[in-house]
């Protein structure tokens, strides 16, 4: 089984540089996006053979995710189930025989941490709800978490270590995590690759000299770690200014 989960940064936009271009190609069985930016009926997208599942800000042009299946889910809920939390789109679970997926956005710390406190609070309903998932089946979790977890995960650490993205508060949300029993699909295979990211700033032409941040990922139950096969991250791929992240695992 294959699944992407993509930052689209905008998918009426993306649509115009290439997204459908690319998740024909890819052809996956799963297929997540994050930061779609609009509302219902504002985009209609023909892909055949998937079942559409959208989650909507309440503000418009803001945030947003969808999740596109081959396979029709058992259950679709949308957001973590608390109402302060669910203004903004960011996450949506799919049930299947097997495990839950669930799609979600993590909000942006902003500059000078301006909403730390509020990225604080959802974290820990965020971890509180991924748990009880996964006290039930397995969970792939994929989507933009907005955090570099290790130094290795971008290219300036020392420059970003008060940053949104890059703060203490947020890396340790990201280790405890990890340590609730769940697996960074990417550092599990390739634990020690360097200059590899998955967003990088429009500014001073960051993408062409690589110096980006890995915040975009797949995280799974330690219970699915005999069926991973691949993590794959497709730098190459325009459109956004974060890249597709790709999990294969047996099914």
């Amino acid at each position: 089984m294959k699944l992407v989960s993509w930052n689209v940064n905008g998918l009426r936009a993306c649509v115009r540089k290439g997204f459908l271009e690319y998740f024909n190609e890819v052809d996956a069985d799963i297929f997540c996006v994050q930061e779609t930016k609009l509302q219902e009926g504002q985009i209609e997208l023909e892909l055949d053979g998937y079942h559409q599942y959208w989650n909507y800000a309440v503000k418009k042009g803001y945030s947003g995710t969808a999740v596109f299946t081959k396979k029709k889910p058992l259950s679709v809920t949308y957001g973590v189930g608390v109402e302060e939390h669910e203004q903004e789109g960011r996450v949506i679970t799919l049930e299947f025989e097997e495990f839950y997926l669930v799609n979600v956005y993590t909000p942006n710390s902003q500059r000078g941490l301006a909403r730390l406190d509020y990225r604080m609070d959802w974290e820990d309903v965020f971890r509180a709800y991924l748990k009880e998932l996964d006290s039930k089946k397995p969970v792939i979790l994929c989507g933009d978490l907005n955090v570099a977890h290790k130094e290795i995960d971008l290219k300036n650490p020392k420059n970003n270590k008060k940053n949104a993205g890059f703060s203490d508060e947020e890396r340790e949300k990201m280790t405890k995590l990890l340590s609730s029993g769940f697996i960074d699909t990417f550092r599990y295979f390739y634990p020690e690759k360097e200059e590899v990211y998955t967003w990088w700033s429009y500014m001073r032409k960051a993408r062409e000299r690589n110096s980006g941040w890995r915040i975009d990922y797949f995280i799974v139950s330690e219970s699915l770690k005999d069926k991973l096969i691949d993590a794959e991250i497709h730098s190459e791929v325009m459109g956004s200014d974060h890249c597709p992240v790709v999990l294969k695992v047996n099914s």
